[in-house]
């Protein structure tokens, strides 16, 4: 397959499908989240991928599709992207995550956060660091209407991690204010 022009995510589909043929589990989470949600209007370059396995065997299934490890990232010279993987467990803030989207693609399935946590991910960088450009991916997601984000997840969440002053900030600008 030539990863010179391959779309990050049939990349992420790639990824996934090599990796559950190895029988790892896996889950896409982070930017490349919002760049599938977006339909790349944030383009991210990396894939964060969390999984229990050790990384010498998945090291040992990325081989197959040439990709190199170097520290806990991989890289391929043909590839514009690059493959992370993060420590578990899969968690927004204290809310730990169980319900996920599998996500289709012509080369496998994608195990991902929901669009709704994918959003909650993106506020907790704007809440803990003031990250502008992940609120701003946040509403970008919540602009696509087919993402199906539930809203009322999104107020309780915040309120339970103690930040309901920054989420009526968020709703302020999503609703053009």
């Amino acid at each position: 397959m030539n990863l010179k022009k391959i779309s990050l995510e049939n990349l992420a589909g790639l990824v996934s499908q090599k990796l559950q043929e190895h029988g790892i589990d896996n889950i896409l989470v982070g930017g490349a989240c919002v760049s599938i949600y977006t339909q790349n209007l944030y383009q991210s370059y990396d894939l964060d991928f969390i999984t229990y396995e050790s990384m010498k065997n998945i090291e040992k299934a990325l081989e197959e599709l040439d990709f190199k490890r170097k520290g806990n990232a991989f890289t391929h010279r043909d590839c514009k992207f690059f493959i992370e993987f993060v420590s578990p467990p899969v968690a927004i803030g204290h809310e730990p995550i169980e319900k996920f989207h599998h996500h289709k693609t012509p080369i496998g399935t994608i195990k991902m956060l929901t669009a709704t946590d994918s959003v909650k991910d993106r506020l907790a960088s704007f809440y803990h660091w003031r990250d502008t450009q992940s609120l701003d991916q946040a509403i970008l997601i919540c602009q696509d209407r087919s993402n199906d984000v539930k809203m009322h997840e999104l107020k309780t969440w915040s309120e339970k991690e103690g930040f309901s002053t920054q989420y009526q900030e968020f709703r302020k600008k999503l609703l053009g204010g």
